[in-house]
Order: C-alpha cells, then sequence, then structure tokens
C-alpha cells in the first residue's frame, strides 16, 4: 500500500514537473513564433491564398496563439512592475477601447426601439406583409425578418458592451464579503478575481467560440482536433459558405454574425482582465488615493450622483 502511494505520488511529481517544463518551453518557442508571424504576414493574412485562411484558422485557436499574448502578457508585466507609468498606459488604452466600442454600441438599444415601434405600425396600422427601404433597387424583406433581426441588437449590446459596463462600474455584484474587508484585500480580490476567473473563463469561450464561428464561414468545416497539416490538406477544397439559414421562412438570415460577436467578447473580456489586473495591482501598491485613478466613467449630470454605478 506504502509502495503504490509512494508511486502515485512520485507520478503526481512527474506530470506536475513535465507540465512546468512544456509550460516554459512553449513559453520560450513564442518568442520565435511571433517573430516569424510578424516578419511572414503572407502567410496567414493573404487570404487570396486559402493556405493562409487555413494558417489563420489555426493559430486562432492554438496553444501557439495562447503562449504568444500569454508571453506579452509576461514581458509587459515586467517591465511595468519596473515602470508603473508602463502599466498605467495600458490600463488607459485598454479600458479606453472599452468604454469606446461599449458608448458607440449602446446606440442599438435605441435602434431595437425604433425598430419594433416600426414594426408595430407597419403590421398594426399599414397590415404591411414585409417593410422597403431605398430607391431603384430596394431592401425588402418580411416583417418577420426585421422581428427576428432584433436578437442582433441585444446581442450587439452584450457582447461589445460587457467590458464597457464592466468600467463603468454597472455589473450586478452578490458582495458577501468584499465590501467588509479592507481596502487590501479588496485589491488582492480583485486580482485573483481577474486571473483565476476573468481570464480562463475568456480563454474557454474564445476557444470553443473560435471554432464554432468558422464552421459557419467556410467549408470544409475545421474542427478543433484538426493539425495544421489536415487544415492545409482541407484547403484545397476551402470555399466560403456563409451561414444564411433562418429559424423561419422569412426570417433573420446573418446568424453567422452572432457567431462572430461570441469571439469578439471573448477577446474584449480577455483584454480587460489585463487591464482589471494591472489596475488593482497600481491601487494596491499606490494606495487609497490612487483609487479610480484615470477612470473615465460616465456621468448623469449634476445632482445625479446618487443613481451612478446603479444604471
Amino acid at each position: 500500500m506504502e509502495d503504490t502511494g509512494a508511486a502515485s505520488f512520485g507520478q503526481i511529481l512527474s506530470a506536475l514537473g513535465d507540465g512546468i517544463v512544456w509550460g516554459i518551453q512553449n513559453i520560450l518557442m513564442a518568442f520565435a513564433n511571433i517573430a516569424y508571424a510578424v516578419s511572414h504576414p503572407q502567410l496567414w493574412l493573404d487570404w487570396s491564398d486559402k493556405e493562409a485562411i487555413m494558417r489563420f484558422v489555426y493559430f486562432g485557436g492554438s496553444v501557439e496563439f495562447f503562449f504568444a499574448a500569454f508571453t506579452i502578457f509576461l514581458i509587459v508585466t515586467a517591465i511595468g512592475l519596473w515602470k508603473n507609468s508602463v502599466l498605467w498606459a495600458v490600463v488607459r488604452v485598454l479600458e479606453g477601447m472599452a468604454n469606446t466600442i461599449g458608448r458607440f454600441f449602446a446606440w442599438a438599444g435605441l435602434l431595437m426601439v425604433l425598430q419594433q415601434i416600426i414594426i408595430v405600425f407597419m403590421q398594426r396600422i399599414f397590415t404591411r406583409p414585409d417593410i422597403v427601404f431605398g430607391f431603384g433597387i430596394p431592401l425588402q424583406f418580411d416583417i418577420s425578418w426585421y422581428a427576428e433581426e432584433l436578437k442582433l441588437y441585444n446581442a450587439l449590446i452584450v457582447a461589445l458592451c460587457a467590458t464597457y459596463a464592466f468600467v463603468q462600474g454597472s455589473h450586478v455584484r452578490v458582495d458577501l464579503v468584499y465590501s467588509a474587508v479592507s481596502y487590501r484585500t479588496r485589491k488582492i480580490i480583485d486580482m485573483c478575481g481577474s486571473i483565476f476567473f476573468m481570464m480562463p473563463m475568456a480563454v474557454m469561450v474564445w476557444l470553443y467560440g473560435w471554432y464554432f464561428m468558422w464552421r459557419h464561414l467556410i467549408v470544409p468545416k475545421p474542427s478543433a482536433s484538426d493539425t495544421l497539416e489536415r487544415l492545409l490538406l482541407k484547403s484545397k477544397a476551402l470555399r466560403w459558405n456563409v451561414e444564411t439559414i433562418g429559424f423561419s421562412p422569412n426570417g433573420f438570415t446573418a446568424y453567422f454574425i452572432f457567431k462572430i460577436l461570441l469571439v469578439a467578447f471573448a477577446g474584449l473580456v480577455f483584454l480587460h482582465a489585463i487591464a482589471f489586473f494591472y489596475r488593482s495591482y497600481l491601487e494596491l501598491k499606490e494606495g487609497p488615493e490612487s483609487e479610480g485613478k484615470y477612470l473615465d466613467r460616465d456621468s448623469l449630470g449634476e445632482g445625479e450622483e446618487a443613481f451612478e454605478g446603479t444604471h
């Protein structure tokens, strides 16, 4: 029994050691992979070449891409630990990007309301089965197409405004211990949350969504289990096959956009997890007086402070 236990413990240590070595090897290889990708952009960005498309598909969800991003994160973090102004610059850029994208696509909510009003008027007052826009060659779709398209506006808000809402402090929190602990403990909780929850969740959604998206854009359909060599073989028969099938005969026909939005959501969350980690670290290091430093939050106007952060 003791020998079996010792062997099992030894196997665990061996597996752990192999995992650490594998991780270090991939981090070291990331430098060469990044340099090669930057110096040979035509191999994955020249989409007139079918093999370039398959390389893009493969590397977008590959171990190599993950460690390239992870290595860049480690380099920026190391530089930022030496010079905090670098981390503040990264925070401002990433939070600014989240705010800019979120503020723009938040207008989809207004478009959704206006389109719903038009649909009701066309159905109930004008009793029209379709809506026509334009002159000459008009844009004409059935009412049900526009009704189903309302889901796209919801998807735009959810996928592209999530990090904006996070920056604005508009997410609902289930606070059991956070408000009762010290400032330093709160910042440590924020750092751990970004590293152990936000980043892994974003990576998992990205890995699932990446191939889910491409399977609705091209054929032969790529798979996460395909090697690069197999995908390059598939590229000989590659053609675009963008999904245009609706759930109803005259319904919305661009559901492939939802797959693209899923990938965009994962990428934005991952980037903002980095910004949140850096902000939490910097606020921890610089003290309570730095809390909210460079934070660009929307205001409802003078006298509305009590409602801000709750809308």
